[in-house]
């Protein structure tokens, strides 16, 4: 089921009572539209995909990955544990020659709150070689939003991941600095959601006490869950994670410590949580890698890609 159709089946409930529909309708349903031409603002800044780095036109892909003049991908598989406590992951590492041919894209071409489409349409519309669900910005009106250079959202809350055009991924601090600054310095994508799994190579104590978000409609994040994470092993080299859940026998998920265990097995210094639950999606080559929990993928606002 998507969260939308949880949301509506809730709207039923409060049809009698007049207003708190009107502001759940509002506030979970309405599409709220910011900006109505993604494409169009990155061609005034200058960071469209054929302004900046240009994907490569040499690719070539295998069962396990994809190698061209300009990115190397590699997959790996892992299944852990028997039975109730079975775990399965999915891991991409990445290794690109541009930092700017790793790119977000938008549903609908539409930057705004309650704005979805299906992650496999957004990477294909992307020309995408690899992507993974991002933050969901769109179920928020906070946090810090910047995407292939151009800012969209500029309410700090949170700690986010910011995507340098050097090549390096950081995790950052949204409200000790803002939106200008960051792409004044070069930040290329910030994704805001978290917590980070991983700093320092260390997991660091209280993930399993953290929130994202707490209003109404708000899944929690705790406990063994589907999870998709960014982790960063060194310089234009990451890993994209989807760990699936809710699967008895095939994968309970991961506790957010578990998470951040998994990248640093996979070589990583830092890590990132992103939006997981039945919106934890891997695409490649145009196809659903792993088994998402809501036996589809779920629409979602937005996803992480690769291009090159």
């Amino acid at each position: 089921m998507t969260r939308r159709v949880v949301l509506g089946g809730g709207l039923a409930v409060l049809a009698g009572t007049g207003g708190s529909a009107a502001w759940a309708y509002d506030r979970f349903l309405r599409e709220k539209v910011e900006v109505s031409d993604v494409a169009a603002a990155e061609e005034a800044a200058g960071t469209s995909a054929t302004a900046t780095a240009s994907p490569a036109t040499d690719g070539a892909f295998t069962q396990t990955g994809y190698t061209s003049s300009t990115t190397t991908i590699t997959l790996t598989t892992t299944q852990t544990g028997t039975g109730s406590d079975t775990v399965t992951w999915y891991a991409a590492e990445v290794q690109v020659a541009d930092a700017a041919l790793i790119r977000s894209a938008f549903a609908q071409n539409k930057f705004g709150e309650n704005i979805t489409a299906l992650p496999s349409e957004m990477a294909a519309d992307a020309g995408a070689v690899l992507a993974i669900n991002g933050d969901y910005y769109g179920f928020r009106s906070t946090g810090i939003e910047i995407r292939n250079g151009v800012a969209y959202r500029d309410e700090p809350a949170r700690d986010g991941l910011a995507f340098y055009t050097d090549g390096r991924v950081e995790v950052y601090d949204e409200t000790s600095t803002s939106a200008d600054a960051l792409v004044a310095a070069g930040v290329w994508n910030t994704l805001s959601f978290g917590p980070a799994v991983l700093v320092d190579g260390a997991v660091p104590e209280g993930l399993e006490d953290f929130e994202v978000d707490t209003n109404v409609g708000n899944h929690s994040i705790q406990g063994n869950q589907p999870r998709t994470a960014i982790g960063v092993i060194g310089t234009n080299h990451l890993v994209f994670l989807v760990v699936d859940g809710r699967s008895e026998g095939y994968s309970r998920g991961a506790s957010l410590p578990e998470l951040g265990e998994i990248l640093a097995g996979l070589g990583c210094t830092t890590g990132f949580n992103l939006d997981g639950g039945g919106g934890s999606v891997m695409i490649f080559d145009g196809e659903i890698v792993n088994q998402p929990s809501n036996n589809g993928e779920r629409a979602t606002s937005d996803i992480l890609c690769v291009v090159g």
